[in-house]
Parts: C-alpha cells; structure tokens; sequence
C-alpha cells in the first residue's frame, strides 16, 4: 500500500495547478489531503474518480477553511467522518477508514500561529486527540496516523531552531506533546528511513524560503508499533509543488 499526506492549501487551487495530472503519473494508492477549504458539493470529485479512487470528502463548516479527505484506489471497509468530538468535527479536522485491521487517519491538526486563543484551543485539541487515539487502540491497534501535525518535533525538523523556538509549531510544550505521542507507542515512519537534516514539508510564502530552503517538517505519516516491521519505504517530494506544502510518503505491506 502506498500513501501520500499532502495540505494542498485548497484542493481546487492544487487542481489548478497540476494536481491531477500528477496523480495520472500514479504516485499512490492513497492520498490523504489536508486543508481542503471547500464545500463537498463545490469540489469536482469525479476528476479522482476518473482515475480510479472512491472519494471520502469531510469538509468544515465554515466555507472556505479548514477540511480533510481521504481518496482510495482500495475501497475502505467503513469511513468514520470526525472523532465526535464538537469543535475538531465543526472543523472538519479527523476522516478515518479501515482496512481489514489497520484504521488510516488523516488529521489536520490546528495552528497556533493567528493569537493566542487559537494556541490555546491548539493545546485542547492535542489532548483530546491523543486520548481518542489511545482508546482506539484499543480495539484498533494497528494505526497510521497521518496529516499536517503542525509542529516540528526535533531541532532536525526546521531549518531555524534557535530563531524559532519561541514559534508556534516549535514550542516547548508542542514539542513535548510530539514527545508523549511518539513514547506511547508511534513511529515517526521518516525518520525510520531517513536520518539526514534539510529535509522539510512545509516553507514560507515569503523570501523565497522554498527556493533556499528555508522549511519546516510538520507534515507526517506515522504509525503504531505493530506495524513497524511492515514499513517499506518513506519519502518527501519537495520538488512537487501544488501547496506550500509538499506530500509526504509511505509504502507499508499491509
């Protein structure tokens, strides 16, 4: 099973910008968009679905913000919109799907980065999160959680750290949280592959950071211990450029 995470910053802005025809090049089996910032009714779903994936779309409720998709070549065996939980739901952040006995979540964490009331909920929200997961697990011990997690965990993770460590996304607190989640049983499916630094996801729209890059690794695919031994592959395409973002990948036997 192949799998790409990708915040494409709007997916109808991504598709004109080439995010079809890439697909056509047949990158994966799964792709798991983040920040899809559209309504279901007002995206053209049947652009992927010419291409073989059934489309599992859970947008926000305010237009224009926020959402999450999971696009399948393999149908799912069921498809879990949100983690019933009021505001992460109203923002469209969890779409969760089974495959025999992995579950696949995609998630759009928040950002902290507009005040700090947001920084605030940002907390709430790891907290609760990390709590749904760890009751999922449960029954579902086999998880792969990926998505934009909004937060470098490692020094290694960003391009800066001694000029950011006061920056959302690369706080003291986030990155204990990144800590807690990788402690309680996760693999950081990049970094199991790939030890080497300068090597981002994510770069600011201004001074030319992508071109010099000047980044951030805060787009993950990570995985539960049990499937640590499935794990094949993983990659970031930083030269595929539709977002401010690029997707990550993930090749795993399951």
């Amino acid at each position: 099973m192949r799998i790409i995470s990708y915040n494409v910053n709007g997916v109808r802005s991504a598709i004109k910008k080439g995010l079809i025809d890439w697909l056509k090049t047949n990158p994966t089996d799964i792709i798991c968009l983040q920040e899809i910032k559209a309504d279901r009714a007002d995206i053209p779903s049947e652009l992927f679905e010419e291409l073989g994936f059934h489309c599992y779309w859970y947008s926000a409720q305010k237009k224009g913000y926020s959402g999450v998709a999971i696009l399948s070549k393999v149908k799912p065996d069921q498809v879990q919109y949100g983690n019933g939980i009021m505001q992460s739901d109203a923002e469209g952040r969890v779409i969760r799907a089974d495959f025999g006995d992995v579950s696949l979540i995609n998630a759009y964490y928040p950002s902290g980065t507009s005040g700090d009331e947001r920084q605030t909920y940002k907390y709430q929200w790891l907290d609760e999160f990390h709590d749904y997961l760890i009751q999922l697990r449960k029954t579902r011990p086999k998880l792969i959680v990926t998505g934009d997690y909004n937060i470098c965990h490692k020094a290694i993770d960003i391009h800066d750290p001694i000029g950011n460590k006061k920056s959302s996304g690369f706080l003291p607190e986030e990155r204990l949280w990144m800590d807690k989640f990788f402690d309680s049983g996760f693999v950081d499916s990049f970094r199991f592959f790939n030890p080497q630094p300068h090597q981002y996801t994510w770069w600011s729209l201004r001074a030319a950071s992508r071109e010099r890059n000047k980044g951030w690794r805060i787009d993950y695919i990570n995985v539960t211990e049990p499937l640590k031994t499935a794990l094949k592959d993983a990659a970031i395409y930083p030269d595929v450029k539709h977002s401010d973002h690029c997707p990550v990948y993930l090749e795993i036997a399951v």
